[in-house]
């Protein structure tokens, strides 16, 4: 069960009522609330006392992508902390926007404020879930050839080259690596990425992403094969 008396929530909206109302709810449901109308004073804010989860508008003031703006900046502070998309824009440009800057769910407005509550908890037990299998003694290090995953600080060398990778783009090499010359299909790597909305397009986004990453250090890389119709998977290439 999730204890949400320890858990501080953040949320960045810029219309006041609205704001209210989403502050008055999650008290409600025990978390601990911190509420910001603008980018500025969230960045300001977050900077120095980061939240448990973010929730952020994306229209905020006279930014018409602030939201947008604001999680690629606690991205750079925090790869690991959920975000959650609070908006009204619900185009599928948005929302593949949104979750390409590794936000862990889109959500449009209007919203149910106990569906709000209920994502939240769900949020937080992938949280709970991802702590528990990093204290996992059997689960600190991932080596696989030339490949090395180090989970307790999420960082990824190959080669002896440490890569920059997001959040899902780290998951998702986890999941094959871990598994080298299974098929992680297409459905898999939804669920893995943890997020609400996504489609086979993103899944391959995300793929060609990493696998630039690594042809930046080593031109061969051809770890990653794709498994046509199917999925990808980690393969050892001679």
């Amino acid at each position: 069960m999730v204890n949400n008396s320890a858990r501080k929530v953040a949320i960045v909206e810029d219309d006041f009522d609205q704001r209210e109302n989403y502050r008055d709810a999650l008290q409600q449901s025990g978390y601990e609330v911190t509420t910001y109308a603008n980018r500025p004073d969230a960045l300001s804010g977050m900077s120095s006392s980061m939240p448990d989860l973010a929730i952020l508008d994306i229209m905020l003031e006279n930014e018409m992508d602030g939201g947008f703006d604001l999680c690629r900046d606690l991205r750079a502070l925090s790869p690991t902390l959920p975000i959650i998309f609070l908006t009204a824009r619900d185009s599928d440009i948005d929302r593949v926007s949104g979750l390409r800057l590794d936000a862990w769910d889109y959500l449009t407005k209007p919203l149910n404020m106990q569906y709000l509550s209920v994502r939240i908890n769900s949020l937080f037990r992938i949280v709970d879930s991802l702590n528990q299998t990093s204290d996992s003694p059997q689960a600190d290090s991932v080596i696989v050839d030339d490949l090395s995953i180090n989970e307790d600080s999420m960082s990824i060398k190959w080669k002896g080259h440490e890569l920059s990778f997001t959040l899902t783009e780290f998951w998702l090499i986890e999941s094959m690596a871990r598994h080298p010359g299974h098929v992680k299909t297409y459905e898999n790597m939804m669920q893995i990425t943890r997020q609400s909305y996504v489609e086979r397009n993103t899944i391959n986004g995300y793929i060609r992403r990493i696998r630039n990453k690594f042809k930046e250090v080593d031109s061969n890389f051809k770890q990653i094969q794709t498994v046509f119709g199917v999925g990808y998977k980690w393969s050892s290439v001679e």
